[in-house]
């Protein structure tokens, strides 16, 4: 946690302690117009390449108001001078036609980047439309992930806030020292694929102090992750914090050093999973510590998954070469929505190995709930309820 700590505080001293001789460039003053009818997109990347072109700070501010971004953009640090600053007070908003950005990858893409700080505002891509489309079996574009971060490095988002996604709210992909700190993201729990922050391929990201509400995994966490730390997190509705799914290729980067603490999980269908293909890989899970979590009437509170196998398609032999190790499960309380609260289906070529659990504490309809293990190998100690099923 120190590492988290000081690379937050060291970050926020720099964007602070310059602020007074930062130079500001205002949207609106370069013609943006707050109407929510005008594409501002030719003005931000003006105003991008100005402040990206500068010897000296430069703060691109977005006042209050609405803004059109009407279809994909990408914001390049590659050849930027120094660290990039955004204050957004206004609301960012897509078009009412999905397809716009719905065949695109990302709508709003930040790449190359070596000093980023966002803070404030809002981002509404208008998702509800999509989702209705989904839903009724027609022809839709498969929706594009709000915000993107991509292969970047020391990036601080604050107090942004994400709605009505068509897919992911944001994705981080190749970065490496990246926080998240008082992120609001919502959409409605019946809203497909809306998952809020997912992260792959990414090393010293932290996500604190956030309120994430979805249809989908509040976080996700993708191969070839490490040293992620998740704390002060409310999730809910959606479908939990998730490792996984892992294990679809064959030579995959695993997953290890994760954190997650003094984490709230209301209604979901999940709390803490990880979740494997039920096919061969060479990934791996290890080193991951769930601390202080708190279950209000949560489908699977402790769930680790190695059969998944949707459609039972694509799953030779359905069994998951993903090894999972050292997985620690402590101070766990609340209730289940189901009669199964702690449930490990392990691999069976590959047991879980190193299952820790102390101090767990859930109930079903004020009651005992039940256990419910395969392959699986750990330990137990203090308050256990329901009875460890591990095995030694």
């Amino acid at each position: 946690m120190v590492y988290y700590l000081l690379l937050t505080f060291s970050i926020m001293f720099l964007m602070n302690s310059s602020s007074a001789s930062r130079l500001s460039i205002n949207v609106k003053r370069l013609g943006a117009k707050a109407d929510g009818k005008t594409d501002v997109s030719k003005v931000l990347l003006r105003a991008w390449n100005s402040a990206c072109a500068s010897r000296k700070e430069v703060r691109i501010y977005v006042p209050q108001g609405r803004y059109l971004i009407r279809s994909p953009i990408v914001f390049n640090g590659r050849r930027c001078k120094r660290s990039m600053f955004m204050r957004i007070e206004g609301t960012i908003v897509a078009s009412r036609d999905y397809n716009l950005i719905g065949s695109g990858e990302t709508w709003i893409k930040f790449e190359r980047i070596n000093g980023l700080f966002i803070s404030g505002g809002t981002v509404d891509a208008k998702g509800a439309a999509l989702w209705d489309c989904k839903k009724s079996g027609k022809n839709c574009p498969i929706g594009a992930t709000s915000i993107g971060f991509y292969s970047s490095t020391n990036v601080v988002v604050s107090r942004l806030t994400s709605i009505n996604s068509q897919m992911f709210h944001m994705i981080v992909y190749k970065c490496k020292n990246l926080v998240f700190r008082g992120i609001k993201i919502s959409a409605l729990g019946r809203s497909p694929n809306t998952d809020g922050i997912h992260i792959q391929y990414s090393s010293g990201v932290s996500i604190l102090r956030s309120r994430i509400s979805t249809g989908d995994d509040c976080v996700s966490i993708g191969p070839g992750t490490n040293n992620t730390w998740i704390e002060n997190v409310s999730c809910g509705p959606g479908h939990g914090i998730s490792i996984g799914s892992l294990g679809w290729d064959l030579q995959e980067p695993g997953v290890q050093n994760l954190t997650v603490k003094s984490v709230t999980f209301r209604n979901t269908d999940n709390g803490v999973r990880i979740k494997t293909w039920a096919r061969p890989s060479k990934g791996f899970v290890r080193n991951v510590l769930f601390q202080h979590i708190f279950m209000n009437n949560v489908a699977n509170p402790i769930i680790i998954d190695q059969n998944y196998c949707p459609d039972v398609k694509n799953c030779p032999g359905k069994v998951s070469g993903v090894q999972i190790s050292n997985v620690r499960y402590e101070d766990i309380r609340g209730s289940s929505a189901t009669p199964v609260a702690v449930q490990f289906e392990c691999s069976k070529k590959y047991p879980c190995t190193g299952i820790r659990l102390k101090d767990v504490a859930l109930t079903y309809k004020n009651r005992a709930a039940n256990a419910s293990c395969a392959y699986a190998r750990g330990t137990a100690s203090g308050v256990m309820k329901p009875p460890s099923c591990l095995y030694r």
